[in-house]
C-alpha cells in the first residue's frame, strides 16, 4: 500500500486546485480534536520595525511542536476511514517524523519512522515519545526515504509523504482557514518553504477566498531549491548546511511546485545571519521559541529583504523544535553582535593585586563577568607575565570601550575579541 500520488501529470493546475480546495473544510472538521487552532497574536515591536501591522500565527505552539501534525493527521485519518490499513511509514530527520509518530498513535496504527543517522538524539527521541519504532539508515534523506519506502513494500504499509500528497496539503491548508477566521481582511501572508507543502495549502486556501491576497515564501539562501525550481535552475543547486534546516530539501515537490508556481506571488530569500537575528529577536521580545525555518518569515521582516506593501500582514511561524544547543549557540552569537556579551585578551605583568585592579575596573562599569582564563605557563609568554582572558555581559556597549580605555590609564592592554 506505497503511497503513490492520484494525480497525474496531465491533471490540469485549475483541476489540482480545485480538487485541494474542497478539502481544506472537510480537513479542518477531520483534525478537530487532534491538533491545535494555534494563535494569531500581534506583534507590537515587529510591527514599529516594518512600519505596517504584523500578526504572527503560532504553529511553533502545534502538537508535536510543528504544523506537519496537520497534514499527517488528516492523511492518516482519511486512510483509517477508508480500511485496510496495517499501519504507517515515514522518512525524515525531524517534524515529519514526529508528526506521523503522533498521528499514528492517535488512531492506533504501527508506524515506522526512518531517519538519517545524522538526526539529533532530542529528535530521535522525541520520535520515539509517541510510539514509533525508528530505524536509523543512512546519512542523507534520500537513502533513510529509500529505505522507508522498501519498509512499506516489505510490510504492505502506507507510506506518507511529508508534502507531495495532496491530502498533505488540504492538511496544511486548514492554517489559512484560521487565519482567515481570526483575520479576513488580511492583505500579505509570510509562509517558511521547503518542500513547499505548507505554502501550497495556505495559497490555496487563501487565494480561494481572496485571490488578491499576496502570498510570499520564504527560503534561505543557502537551501532555495523551490527558487532555484521555478527559475529553472534546480540544475545550479547545492544544498547547504542551514539554521533552517527544517527547510532543506534537495528537490521540491513535484505537485506542490506546481501549485507554487500558480499561486505564490514571490519568493524571498534570507541569509544565516537574517534567520539567527529572527530566533534571537523571537525569544527575547517575543517570549516566542522559533526553530530556524519557523522565523524564516520574521527573517525576511526584520532584513527587509521584503517590505511589504499593505497591511495587515500574516508572518506564519511555521514550528519551534529548535535543538537546545543551536539555540544556545545563537543566544551568544547574538549577545557578542550586539556587545552585550563580550571577550577581551590582553598580556600583564604576573604579580599580586593585578587582576583586582582589573576586575575593579569593570566593576566600576557595570560589567559583570562570566568567566576569567588565566594562563602563566604557555611557552610563548616570558616568565614575568600571564595572559588574561575575560567574558562578561554588559548593558551598554559603549561601557565596554569606556572600561578599556581605564584599562589602558593604569596600564593594562585588552583587546576585544571575537568568540
Amino acid at each position: 500500500m506505497v503511497f503513490i500520488s492520484s494525480i497525474k501529470e496531465d491533471t490540469s493546475i485549475t483541476e489540482l486546485i480545485d480538487r485541494i480546495a474542497r478539502n481544506i473544510p472537510i480537513a479542518k472538521e477531520k483534525i478537530k480534536g487532534y491538533v491545535h487552532e494555534t494563535p494569531l497574536v500581534s506583534m507590537a515591536t515587529l510591527s514599529d520595525i516594518v512600519g505596517k501591522q504584523i500578526y504572527l500565527k503560532l504553529e511553533n505552539l502545534q502538537k508535536t511542536g510543528a504544523y506537519k501534525a496537520r497534514g499527517a493527521t488528516y492523511k492518516i485519518r482519511k486512510l483509517v476511514e477508508k480500511g485496510g490499513i496495517k499501519g504507517v511509514v515515514a522518512a525524515s530527520s525531524g517534524n515529519h517524523a514526529q508528526a506521523v509518530a503522533y498521528a499514528a498513535k492517535v488512531n492506533n496504527l504501527p508506524a515506522i519512522i526512518v531517519m538519517p543517522e545524522t538526526a539529533s538524539a532530542t529528535k530521535v527521541q522525541a520520535t520515539r515519545s509517541y510510539g514509533a519504532e525508528v530505524i536509523l539508515h543512512g546519512t542523507i534523506y534520500d537513502e533513510a526515504y529509500r529505505k522507508a519506502l522498501e519498509i512499506a513494500r516489505e510490510k504492505d504499509y502506507e507510506f506518507i509523504h511529508p508534502f507531495d500528497d495532496p491530502d498533505v496539503i488540504a492538511g496544511q491548508g486548514t492554517i489559512g482557514l484560521e487565519i482567515l477566521g481570526k483575520l479576513p481582511d488580511v492583505k500579505e501572508v509570510l509562509v517558511p518553504i521547503g518542500g513547499g507543502g505548507l505554502i501550497s495549502g495556505i495559497a490555496i486556501a487563501l487565494k480561494k477566498y481572496n485571490p488578491s491576497i499576496k502570498v510570499i515564501g520564504v527560503q534561505p539562501r543557502e537551501a532555495a531549491s523551490m527558487k532555484y525550481l521555478l527559475e529553472g535552475k534546480l540544475s545550479e543547486y547545492i544544498p547547504h548546511l542551514s539554521i533552517a534546516d527544517g527547510v532543506v530539501v534537495k528537490k521540491p515537490g513535484n505537485i506542490t511546485s506546481r501549485i507554487v508556481a500558480e499561486l505564490v506571488d514571490d519568493i524571498i530569500v534570507v541569509d544565516e545571519e537574517d534567520i539567527s537575528r529572527a530566533v534571537f529577536f523571537l525569544l527575547e521580545r517575543g517570549k516566542i521559541i522559533a526553530e530556524g525555518a519557523g522565523a524564516l518569515t520574521v527573517a525576511a521582516l526584520l532584513s527587509k529583504s521584503y517590505i511589504p506593501e499593505d497591511e495587515p500582514i500574516v508572518a506564519v511561524i511555521s514550528g519551534g523544535n529548535i535543538d537546545p544547543t543551536l539555540l544556545s549557540r545563537i543566544i551568544v552569537h547574538e549577545l557578542a553582535k550586539d556587545g552585550r556579551l563580550v571577550v577581551i585578551r590582553g598580556v600583564v605583568d604576573d604579580r599580586p593585586g593585578v587582576l583586582h585592579d582589573i576586575i575593579e575596573v569593570l566593576a566600576q562599569y557595570r560589567l559583570n563577568i562570566v568567566d576569567i582564563k588565566h594562563d602563566r605557563v604557555s611557552p610563548h609568554l616570558l616568565p614575568t607575565k600571564a595572559s588574561l582572558e575575560l567574558i562578561f555581559e554588559a548593558s551598554a556597549p559603549g561601557l565596554v570601550d569606556k572600561a578599556l580605555d581605564e584599562l589602558r590609564r593604569r596600564g593594562y592592554w585588552f583587546k576585544k575579541r571575537s568568540f
